[in-house]
């Protein structure tokens, strides 16, 4: 009996064509798995498609829900984002990803997993040390960087399924590289490839509009949280994946979340992508506005140090590390309280605040006045900052001594 290898399968050229490759090569039976975590319409046709390519048995599992709760709320309640603008959609995805392939392989005895990420890119990273923490026996094939791998272009993919019989609706022509999930799409190629070059956003946006095209009228939208998670949206409550396809649309409308980027790929070299992620957006924008209430300043510090850090391990794809449990677990900590209502407005690709109520809101009115009360007497200041700036008149005074002044 041949051994068993389980195929990440996208439905895609890459993937497709590694089917009867596998076969011919390693003589493996081929269980292909598509992990569901928002794709859409991307999973159209995958059964028919994986058999007619010599698959033995193709799983779809839908694991939307457990992608939003357990990999992309963490994320939220960190606002952790890579480099300043990348909300890490493909990175929060690939370790789930990679979670369901060892099940599955565990399910099926098989001795392989193999996926087709390129040798360039950080998803073979992420996969591959998802599969080592989870499955450290399992043997990982990572076809484009395999000896046996003869392919270099789409139109040696297509010419390879065809000598196998393999007639598929694929083209040899140039588009971009794309990843979709729930919470965004990513873009690559093209244009994209020169950094001087401007996007052009009426071929390539799938999820919205540019903000150009967006509404000239603006529309009102209230998020509710509880613990730092979205519980309702507009006061109707839903869980957080169906608060995340409103968003999405809403956002979408109105030219929200579309970022241009040059990042910085974990295997050294400079990338530009161009990332749509409307709802995401709002709902890190929306979780930011609740958290400047209800977080005292010395918090507010500290939780920029970690979802720093924490965006870094998850693009790196260190997902299953004590260290990233031990983030998140800080992170879980700082959201006890972060509960309430945030009010915004969508408008030509911004969000504007509205209005944000918190029960645990630590703004007083009376404090921030002008006007002296109970709790503050404006003379208590000058205590304090005799105190806080002693060290600066210390040294002012060592300085004009040492001067001779």
């Amino acid at each position: 009996m041949a051994e068993k290898v389980i195929l990440a399968y996208s439905g895609g050229l890459d993937t497709t064509a590694i089917i009867p490759w596998l076969k011919e090569t390693y003589h493996y039976d081929v269980i292909c798995a598509c992990i569901d975590v928002g794709q859409e319409s991307e999973l159209d046709g995958l059964e028919e498609r994986a058999k007619l390519s010599g698959a033995e048995k193709l799983y779809i599992l839908d694991v939307v829900d457990e992608f939003i709760d357990d990999f992309v709320m963490p994320c939220v309640q960190a606002n952790a984002v890579y480099e300043n603008k990348y909300l890490l959609g493909t990175s929060m995805a690939r370790p789930l990803i990679a979670k369901k392939l060892v099940e599955i392989a565990r399910k099926e005895k098989a001795t392989a997993i193999c996926h087709g990420a390129t040798g360039k890119g950080n998803d073979q990273i992420r996969f591959e040390l998802g599969i080592k923490a989870l499955a450290p026996d399992l043997r990982i094939i990572a076809a484009w960087r395999d000896d046996n791998w003869n392919m270099d272009s789409r139109e040696a993919e297509i010419a390879y399924c065809r000598d196998h019989g393999i007639d598929l609706p694929f083209s040899a022509d140039n588009s971009y590289s794309r990843d979709r999930n729930l919470w965004h799409i990513s873009h690559e190629g093209l244009e994209l490839e020169d950094p001087a070059a401007a996007p052009d956003y009426d071929h390539l946006l799938v999820l919205g509009v540019s903000p150009e095209k967006a509404p000239d009228e603006g529309e009102e939208v209230s998020l509710s949280f509880e613990k730092g998670v979205p519980v309702a949206i507009n006061g109707e409550k839903k869980k957080a994946s169906d608060i995340l396809r409103d968003l999405n649309r809403l956002g979408g409308r109105h030219g929200v979340g579309i970022v241009d980027i040059v990042e910085n790929r974990v295997v050294g070299m400079k990338s530009r992508g161009v990332y749509e992620t409307p709802g995401g957006t709002i709902l890190m924008e929306a979780h930011m506005q609740l958290e400047e209430l209800i977080l005292d300043r010395a918090m507010m510090n500290m939780k920029k140090v970690i979802a720093a850090k924490l965006a870094d391990v998850v693009y790196e794809g260190t997902w299953f590390t004590p260290l990233c449990d031990a983030l998140k677990a800080f992170v879980a900590s700082t959201q006890e309280y972060v509960t309430g209502e945030v009010k915004f407005k969508l408008y030509k690709g911004n969000i504007i605040k509205q209005g944000t109520t918190s029960p645990y809101s630590l703004y007083n009115a009376s404090l921030a006045s002008f006007e002296t009360g109970d709790l503050y007497d404006h003379k208590d200041a000058a205590g304090f900052i005799t105190l806080f700036g002693l060290p600066l008149k210390v040294r002012a005074m060592k300085l004009r001594e040492a001067e001779g002044k």
